[in-house]
C-alpha cells in the first residue's frame, strides 16, 4: 500500500502517523516544504522517500511530487494531511490521482462550508443554531429581528476561529458590515454554552474505533481577537448523548475512514427550539485530528495510542490496539508572552512537574489561538484539570 502524506511534520508529533503506518507495512511518501534533514528523526526514518517542494501552497508543484511518486511507486491508495487547512487540496489531488480512500473535490464542500453543513446535521436529527448567508445589512437586521442579539458572525468557508465576531447590537454589525472581508460570511443566533468535541477514528463503516470528549471554552474567537489565554480539558468518558450524536453525525456526513473532531454546544440556558440546559447542539464538523497536541492529549487521558489506531483503520480496517491503563483527564494550559503572570513558569513546573505530560513553545502557526507556552498535565478527575488551568492562567 501507497500512502502519501502531506506536509507530515506539522504539528511536529504527527511523524507519529507516519511511524505507525510503516509499522503496519505500509509505503510513506512524504510531502513538504521543510529540507529532509530538519525533519524528526523519527519521521526521517518512517518515510520511504520524501519530495520536497518550495511551498505546499503551489498546486502545481505538489501535484508533480504526486506523479513522481505515482510514476516510481505504483498507484497511490491513500494521500491525506490530517490537517484542515490542506482539506480542499487533499480533496483535488485525490480526484486527479483517481485516489478513492478519502473525501473528493465533489465531496469536500459539505466538509468546509458552515452554511452547508446544516442539512446533514439535520439529516442526522441534530439541532443547530439558526443561520443566515450574509448579503446585505438590511437582510441581516431582518435575521436578527427573528433571532434577536447577540448573534455569530464568521467565514461560510474557513478554518478554526479567525475573522470570527460577536456581534451585540446596531453599532457591531455596522461597523462588520464597514469593514468585512471581501469572503462569505454567515450569521447565526448565539447560542449560550460550553464547547464539547466528539472526537474519533472511524471505520469504513463510520463506526467508532475509539471516542474521546474534550471541553473548551465557550468562544476561542475571543481568545484570538482579545489574546486571551487558551486553556481545555480532555474528559475522562464520553457523554452518552453525546456519543449517540456524534455517531449520528459522523454518519450523515459520511465521515468513514478518517479521524473527526466535531463540536457541540453543551447548553449553559435554554435555547427554545434547541434544547435545555445540558442538551447537545451541532456546531461545527471538522474531517481531521483536532488542532495542535490534542491527539496526544487522548492519548495521555485514555492510555492509548491514537496514531496506532488510525494507521490499523488505514491498513485494516479495524482497531488492533488496547489501552494500556485506566481512563483520566488530561488538561492544557497557554501563556502568551505579551502577558505577566501570578506564577512563574517555575512554579508552574515545581507544583506540576509530576504530573506533566507536555511542557514547550507552541509554533508561530499555531500560537494566535493555542498561544506561546503551553503546560499538559494528567489530571485524576475535572476539579483538578480546572485548577490546573486557574493556577497556570492567573494574571498580574
Amino acid at each position: 500500500m501507497n500512502f502519501v502524506f502531506i506536509s507530515p511534520n506539522f504539528p511536529r508529533t504527527y511523524w507519529n502517523f507516519c511511524d505507525r503506518l510503516r509499522r503496519n507495512g505500509v509505503t510513506v511518501l512524504g510531502i513538504g516544504d521543510c529540507p529532509f534533514e530538519q525533519l524528526e528523526p523519527g519521521l526521517r526514518g518512517a518515510l520511504a522517500e520524501y519530495y520536497r517542494v518550495d511551498t505546499l501552497e503551489d498546486y502545481d508543484q505538489v501535484f508533480r511530487a504526486c506523479a513522481y511518486f505515482s510514476f516510481k511507486h505504483g498507484k497511490i491508495d491513500w494521500l491525506e494531511s490530517n490537517n484542515e487547512y490542506w482539506l480542499e487540496q487533499d480533496a483535488r489531488l485525490r480526484t486527479d490521482f483517481n485516489i478513492t480512500t478519502g473525501v473528493d473535490t465533489a465531496g469536500v464542500a459539505a466538509f468546509k462550508s458552515k452554511s452547508g453543513m446544516k442539512a446533514y446535521y439535520a439529516k442526522a436529527g441534530v439541532p443547530t443554531a439558526r443561520c443566515h448567508r450574509v448579503t446585505d445589512q438590511a437582510a441581516a437586521e431582518a435575521f436578527i429581528g427573528e433571532v434577536g442579539w447577540p448573534v455569530i458572525v464568521k467565514p461560510d468557508n474557513g478554518v478554526g476561529a479567525a475573522h470570527t465576531y460577536k456581534l451585540e447590537n446596531e453599532a457591531d454589525l455596522a461597523a462588520f458590515f464597514a469593514e468585512k472581508p471581501d469572503v462569505d460570511y454567515v450569521m447565526e443566533e448565539f447560542i449560550w454554552g460550553d464547547i464539547r468535541s466528539y472526537d474519533a477514528i472511524m471505520n469504513s463503516r463510520c463506526e467508532p474505533l475509539i471516542e474521546s470528549t474534550g471541553v473548551f471554552p465557550p468562544s476561542i474567537a475571543d481568545i484570538v481577537n482579545e489574546q486571551g489565554d487558551l486553556a481545555y480539558y480532555v474528559a475522562d468518558r464520553v457523554p452518552d448523548a453525546l456519543a449517540d450524536m456524534g455517531r449520528r453525525t459522523a454518519k450523515a456526513f459520511g465521515a468513514a475512514s478518517r479521524f473527526v473532531h466535531l463540536e457541540f454546544f453543551e447548553l449553559t440556558r435554554p435555547k427554545p427550539g434547541l434544547g435545555d440546559v445540558g442538551d447537545f447542539v451541532g456546531l461545527e464538523v471538522n474531517m481531521r485530528p483536532a488542532g495542535g497536541y490534542t491527539p496526544d492529549m487522548i492519548n495521555f487521558a485514555h492510555s492509548t495510542d491514537v496514531y496506532q489506531i488510525w494507521a490499523d483503520m488505514v491498513a485494516f480496517d479495524e482497531r488492533r490496539e488496547r489501552p494500556g491503563g485506566a481512563d483520566h483527564f488530561c488538561a492544557y494550559a497557554s501563556r502568551r508572552d505579551s502577558a505577566r503572570y501570578v506564577h512563574s513558569h517555575e512554579e508552574v513546573l515545581a507544583r506540576y512537574g509530576g504530573q506533566m505530560a507536555m511542557c514547550e513553545r507552541m509554533p508561530d502557526a499555531l500560537s494566535d489561538a493555542m498561544g506561546n507556552q503551553m503546560y499538559t498535565i494528567h489530571a485524576a478527575d475535572e476539579q483538578a484539570a480546572k485548577e490546573f488551568i486557574r493556577f497556570v492562567g492567573e494574571r498580574v
